[in-house]
């Protein structure tokens, strides 16, 4: 998928290979580098990349720069993630996007449960480092359950279900590095309350035609082949849940395949095409706005006077996501349906059924100053990295539909040491369990907030080193 990065991380990292090649002058490569990964904790992770990057050949950055995204979202920089590595998703070039005189919202998960109760099998993805693209799922989960659905396939699942259903919650070594973000936990607990089978369908293959026919079997071996009764849930990344080529180039994808193998008629539903890619600064937008009606260029749907801030990037940068919230202004998950047959819109109808559009995942947008920087000492080392998305204010979905409440935690937890890592366990979780919710602190100043359900947890502060600078148990009542 074609996907570019932003300029300002690039210019960061520039700047941080001067401290990072005194350290190490040989280059590393991508795979060295995740190795090494593997035996940090979460914000020694995001430390060592902030270093290695810089260090990498120009072909390992990108898969590397995509690993970092995938940090922050596991330590809660939820916004960061999004800001730091913007994936564009491309329409076909012949994309009509509906209007509103023709095409009505409607809340997805309501639609999608419909439709479902005529399907056995429903497949859901995800952008890997936009959890926001996870919500969805979390949302299904009891209405399929109630329809009778009996298996959650899970991508990043490696651990074998039945493990997982003894314990009732993930740990940090249940699947790859996407499940030890802690909106992914939520899923895998909510499915094993709910009495979902868990299903790991992981192919050790890398990519290719190999990967897509090895998931497509595992599901078909381990949950359909000779169980009539079996209904699948398959919550997947990206272009795997398409039901022809296309996304993937030549190579047939795992819902492709699967439909091929059981004959049956899958509901595919993308969130992944039209989504919110980048958080920008207000105030830009504007004078990018202002500009182009100076110069004449032509925007669709700016009003020629009256220009306000408000118009910010949906409208300036032309992109096919900001131009649907302004024209259907989704407060919830929705889809769009035909007002005159029904129909539900898809940008690909050939790859999937439908596509979910998800509300602004934060009103408050990044207004960081392009030349400030965070000087950060990580194992010794001294690096920079770009502050706080969104003046650190943390996304308001994090409450999941009002399901968790904000409870505020002060970088005083730190004892001066930056970054620094505050986390919330389950009280009768275990500590290598997935946290119920983190956050770090990249430097000092104002308070901020977990999100966390009410109940009793350990509220643990850790130094970048993984050092435990504090520990007590907190309660969290529904009116916190």
């Amino acid at each position: 998928m074609p996907f570019r990065f932003f300029t300002v991380l690039a210019l960061v990292l520039v700047a941080a290979s001067i401290h990072a090649m005194q350290a190490r002058a040989s280059e590393v490569s991508s795979r060295q580098l995740l190795e090494a990964m593997r035996g940090t904790n979460e914000l020694g992770r995001y430390g060592y990349l902030l270093l290695a990057i810089p260090r990498l050949d120009a072909q390992d950055k990108p898969t590397a720069q995509q690993y970092f995204a995938f940090s922050e979202s596991e330590l809660g920089l939820y916004g960061e993630a999004v800001r730091d590595f913007p994936l564009k998703a491309r329409l076909p070039a012949d994309t009509v996007l509906p209007s509103p005189l023709e095409w009505q919202a409607a809340d997805a998960v309501d639609t999608i449960v419909n439709l479902a109760a005529r399907r056995r099998v429903v497949m859901v993805n995800e952008a890997h480092h936009d959890a926001h693209t996870r919500l969805l799922t979390l949302a299904l989960l009891p209405r399929l359950r109630a329809l009778g659905f009996t298996h959650l396939a899970i991508e990043a699942l490696l651990e074998d279900g039945d493990a997982l259903r003894q314990r009732g919650y993930p740990t940090g070594h249940s699947g790859t590095e996407y499940v030890r973000e802690p909106v992914y936990g939520e899923i895998v607990r909510e499915a094993l309350r709910l009495g979902y089978v868990l299903v790991p369908y992981e192919s050790t293959t890398l990519g290719g035609q190999d990967r897509e026919a090895e998931q497509a079997r595992a599901l078909y071996r381990k949950v359909l082949a000779g169980n009539p009764k079996a209904k699948l849930f398959v919550h997947a990344g990206y272009a795997h849940i398409d039901k022809a080529k296309g996304r993937l180039g030549d190579v047939l994808p795992m819902a492709a395949r699967l439909q091929a193998l059981t004959g049956l008629d899958i509901l595919n539903i993308d969130q992944t095409e039209l989504r919110e890619e980048e958080p920008f600064n207000e105030l830009e937008a504007y004078r990018i706005v202002k500009n182009a009606v100076r110069t004449g260029d032509s925007l669709r749907g700016v009003p020629q006077n009256g220009l306000t801030p408000q118009l910010d990037t949906r409208v300036a940068l032309r992109e096919p996501y900001h131009q649907l919230v302004a024209a259907f202004h989704p407060q919830r998950a929705i889809v769009l349906r035909h007002v005159g047959d029904g129909r539900l819109w898809s940008a690909r109808p050939r790859l999937y059924d439908m596509n979910v559009i998800l509300p602004p995942a934060n009103e408050h947008v990044s207004s960081y100053v392009r030349d400030r920087v965070i000087s950060l000492q990580i194992g010794g080392k001294a690096t920079i990295a770009l502050p706080p998305a969104a003046d650190g204010h943390r996304p308001d979905w994090l409450s999941l539909n009002g399901k968790r409440v904000a409870v505020a935690v002060s970088p005083g937890l730190c004892e001066g040491a930056f970054p620094c890592l505050v986390e919330a366990h389950y009280a009768d979780e275990a500590d290598d369990a997935v946290a119920a919710d983190r956050y770090v602190f990249l430097e000092g100043g104002s308070d901020n907030t977990l999100w966390l359900r009410p109940g009793r947890y350990r509220l643990r502060t850790m130094n970048a080193a993984g050092k435990v600078l504090a520990e007590r148990p907190i309660q969290v009542d529904a009116t916190h």
